[in-house]
């Protein structure tokens, strides 16, 4: 029987839930589609390897990738994914020298990404103390999650991620509710809110229900944001310059690198500053 794992310390890396290219047989060059867009310079199928890709499994633009057109392939994070299921559902069989596994391989890949995205979400929520009341709950649905993630490849190409998904989320709201709740001041309520373009320098935004906001493109610098729950926010292209995100919760380092900032915008661990960010802030 599989036994829970105990939970990390606030802020604390976790390492299998963080993308160790190394180990991973480019999945994300492999499995999923992309569109020519200002993300991607050209279309993509799905289960196409890219262009770019090497035979060692290495990007061979991977230091010029957003000059390139490439800025989507910067922004993505598999959380783990990508090693779990190479190195663990297919026991490390690449699909080149494997071809026979290519297809369950690239069906499993993304299942596997929502559930080390779960993970990562419960994993946070399990190092909050405002939530002691949901912990064990959220320690039954860590153990759950981690168990699929260790099933076979049939299993996890069939698997609907939904059910879970949103018996997870629900403990996530309880838990922002609680966390939020030992905040001072009022809390301002933008939940799914269209924000686009909005134009919030230096907004008071803690503690803030932000969850699934729409804030593409919007100016947030200097905004304090701490305490907010950003989970699902659109940040993309948002500008985060001198922006306070310390202690923000469930804020994931994909929505980072789609934003934009400067080294005035201030982070807690294990996020970090995406290195496409100009070292200097922007005007």
């Amino acid at each position: 029987m599989p036994t829970s794992p105990s939970p990390a310390p606030a802020h604390a890396p976790l390492p299998l839930l963080q993308a160790d290219c190394s180990n991973c047989f480019a999945l994300c060059c492999v499995a999923l589609p992309f569109a020519k867009s200002r993300d991607f310079a050209v279309d993509k199928a799905a289960g196409t390897p890219c262009g770019n890709l090497q035979q060692d499994f290495r990007c061979g633009i991977h230091t010029g990738l957003r000059d390139r057109g490439f800025q989507g392939c910067t922004v993505f994070d598999c959380f783990g994914a990508g090693q779990q299921v190479s190195q663990v559902t297919f026991g490390g069989r690449d699909w080149r020298t494997h071809p026979g596994t290519r297809g369950e391989m690239f069906e499993v890949f993304p299942v596997m990404r929502h559930l080390h995205e779960l993970l990562a979400y419960v994993s946070e929520a399990l190092t909050l103390p405002p939530a002691a009341p949901l912990h064990p709950r959220l320690r039954t649905a860590l153990e759950r999650t981690e168990a699929l993630t260790r099933a076979d490849a049939r299993t996890l190409a069939d698997l609907d991620v939904g059910p879970l998904r949103q018996e997870i989320n629900e403990l996530l709201l309880k838990t922002s509710e609680l966390v939020r709740a030992k905040l001072p001041g009022r809390k301002k309520n933008h939940r799914g809110a269209d924000l686009m373009g909005a134009r919030l320098p230096g907004a008071d935004l803690r503690g803030a229900n932000l969850r699934g906001a729409y804030l593409i493109a919007a100016d947030l610098s200097g905004a304090d944001l701490r305490g907010a729950d950003l989970i699902g926010a659109d940040l993309r292209d948002t500008n985060l310059s001198g922006a306070d995100l310390r202690d923000t919760l469930f804020l994931t380092q994909p929505q980072l690198n789609a934003a934009q900032g400067t080294p005035t915008t201030r982070l807690s661990p294990p996020r970090t500053h995406p290195t496409h960010w100009p070292p200097t802030p922007t005007t």
